[in-house]
């Protein structure tokens, strides 16, 4: 198991990125239930385009697992958290999370996900983050915003 910092900026990296999002945000739209999926939208370009710190984790060299943050003075935001979908439910969301806590010491984090995503938000609120704002986003899909500080 080894957590790296990804370098988003390479043409390859991107690359693998983008296809770890596409088999992971998948699922969450089946799950919510979305007709469209803002997060499936992104290309390999946006990733080398980000100005976020991602964070994997691997295994045997195999990336299972990628948090993004978005960081500044004032607080840290969970940007996206995806994991290979043959590797759900063995930990490595929670670890991520941990881990950025670890390398982001902040007074505040913040995270969004559907709110009728329920792995997610158990996931969440076992972590220490409570719900702060539930609306409607674009294309039609119930968010839920927690913030731990």
């Amino acid at each position: 198991m080894l957590f790296k910092r990804i370098e988003n900026k390479e043409i390859e990296t991107a690359k693998k990125l983008y296809d770890i999002w596409q088999e992971s945000y998948i699922v969450e739209k089946e799950l919510i239930g979305a007709v469209d999926f803002p997060p499936l939208n992104r290309l390999a370009s946006d990733f080398i385009k980000s100005e976020n710190d991602f964070q994997g984790f691997y295994e045997k060299n195999e990336l299972l697992g990628v948090i993004e943050i978005d960081s500044n003075l004032n607080s840290v935001h969970l940007q996206s958290l995806v994991v290979d979908p043959n590797h759900f439910r063995k930990g490595i969301a929670t670890k991520l999370i941990n881990k950025v806590f670890d390398l982001y010491p902040s007074s505040t984090y913040t995270v969004e996900t559907g709110n009728s995503n329920i792995p997610a938000k158990k996931l969440y609120e076992s972590l220490g983050f409570k719900k702060c704002k539930i609306w409607i986003a674009e294309f039609g899909i119930e968010k839920i915003k927690y913030e731990k500080k």
